[in-house]
């Protein structure tokens, strides 16, 4: 997942979060409004019957109560929860949207009321399709009407439809202005971001373009946080082409001076070996000296040559591959008792450099004759945008924990078995470097016991045109 995606997916999550946490608080703070208010509301209208009431009910009849009140008298002749709930009261004023319904409340709400002398209580009064909701104010009252005491319960209830059809009206353009707010606030979020790193990313950019010797990159203006890192990273890079240059020189230098001293080292033992009467050691001694001064020669060179694989002189132009196939089993056969296949159309080419190519499959071949194998096969396949090359052999084959570093320099699989072959670890780490330098990439499989095969691609290339 990228940064920008989760800052992104952060922001988004920070303020669902924010906006659910609003929204509840705002539901609750509206509710409590709401009823905080009816509650008053019906205070207010318990008292107003209870005067009403007192003056002789006359009054009540005459001016009544609000609309959509519901208000009603119960008498007391037991105190007995039980009997109240069923037999209800006197019906003062009653809506039209109640029906027929009467005003009772359950058993447990009579006994708290008469024990504390009122209750707030809810009430569902049935009527064609949902049930009806109240809410109630019961309280004991004792009015005196025409000069006759009445002791009695007044229950006062409005319904609460309104209340909760305001509430879920709000919760619903709550819910859609918040979700639009969340969906806005992503877009522009993600937006911000990818302006915010977009110089990181130019920056990235610009190295992963970078060549395999490092160069500095180019400067963004400003004095932000991007151009700091940029010069730092410029600063960094400026020590590694130092330390990069620093190490070629020596290598180029080293290779150069040890290549005298290990030609005169091979004249001298080249011409004791041809004009000097030798007994059986000696000779063995000289020819060990021999042979390890020409794997010391051949080492040399290969480091020359490495230092210089990032300065090379690739001189692309349209190679057949089966030519080059053909060259290559033509330098080997001579000196390999087995036998070297070659299986190729006729009519592909590749682009490239044909001596750094050849170069390339004499190394492969060369380390197929050192592994042991008694047949090689050269194989072209066009894959229309590239060519793959493959070099097979049925030799020892190496072990599966070696390949990943095969191509690693001076890397060997069996250090002292390639010593006495002559090798000095670094030819498969020029073919990389070769390759590479063509836009191409090597790979390879193996199987101990059956043998290996190494694979190299390069871009295709259409034939040469015709000479005039």
């Amino acid at each position: 997942m990228t940064l920008r995606t989760r800052i992104t997916l952060l922001t988004a999550g920070l303020l669902f979060v924010t906006l659910v946490v609003l929204g509840v608080a705002l539901e609750g703070v509206l509710r409590s409004f709401l009823y905080r208010s009816l509650r008053a509301e019906l205070l207010e209208a318990s008292n107003q019957v209870v005067r009403l009431l007192n003056l002789g009910g006359q009054p009540l009849l005459e001016a009544g109560l609000p609309a959509g009140l519901y208000a009603e008298l119960q008498l007391l002749p037991e105190e007995d929860p039980a009997l109240l709930a069923r037999e209800g009261g006197i019906s003062l004023q009653k809506s039209p949207a109640l029906g027929s319904g009467r005003l009772l409340l359950k058993e447990g709400d009579y006994r708290a009321l008469l024990a504390r002398g009122e209750v707030w209580a809810r009430v569902e009064l049935p009527r064609e399709g949902t049930p009806l909701p109240l809410l109630v104010y019961a309280r004991r009252v004792e009015v005196n009407v025409a000069g006759t005491v009445w002791k009695g319960l007044l229950l006062v209830g409005r319904p609460t439809e309104g209340i909760e059809a305001t509430l879920t009206q709000f919760t619903r353009i709550y819910a859609g202005t918040a979700l639009l707010v969340l969906l806005l606030s992503v877009l522009l979020a993600r937006n911000l971001v990818a302006r915010a790193l977009s110089p990181l990313e130019w920056v990235a950019r610009k190295a992963e373009a970078m060549p395999e010797r490092p160069e500095p990159l180019p400067e963004p203006e400003g004095e932000d946080e991007v151009a700091a890192l940029v010069k730092a990273l410029n600063g960094m890079l400026s020590r590694m082409q130092k330390a990069f240059e620093a190490q070629t020189r020596f290598l180029q230098d080293a290779s150069h001076e040890l290549r005298t001293p290990i030609t005169a080292i091979l004249g001298h033992v080249g011409y004791l070996l041809r004009r000097t009467p030798l007994n059986e050691v000696q000779r063995e001694s000289l020819e060990t000296v021999r042979r390890e001064a020409e794997r010391m020669g051949k080492l040399v060179s290969d480091l020359l040559e490495l230092s210089q694989s990032g300065s090379w002189r690739i001189e692309p132009i349209p190679v057949r591959v089966l030519d080059l196939l053909e060259e290559v089993r033509e330098e080997f056969k001579r000196s390999f008792e087995g036998e070297i296949l070659v299986e190729a159309p006729p009519e592909v080419y590749v682009r490239g450099d044909p001596d750094r190519l050849h170069q390339v499959l004499a190394n492969l071949v060369s380390n197929s004759l050192k592994a042991g194998a008694r047949q090689v096969w050269l194989r072209a396949f066009d894959l229309k945008d590239k060519v793959v090359v493959r070099v097979e052999d049925d030799g020892e084959g190496i072990p599966e924990e070696h390949l990943p570093h095969l191509f690693e320099r001076f890397y060997r699989v069996d250090k002292a078995r390639d010593r006495e072959r002559g090798g000095s670890g670094l030819g498969l780490a020029i073919v990389k470097a070769i390759l590479e330098a063509h836009g191409g990439e090597v790979w390879v499989e193996s199987e101990v016991g059956k043998g290996t095969a190494f694979s190299f691609s390069l871009p295709a290339s259409a034939p040469p045109p015709p000479p005039r």
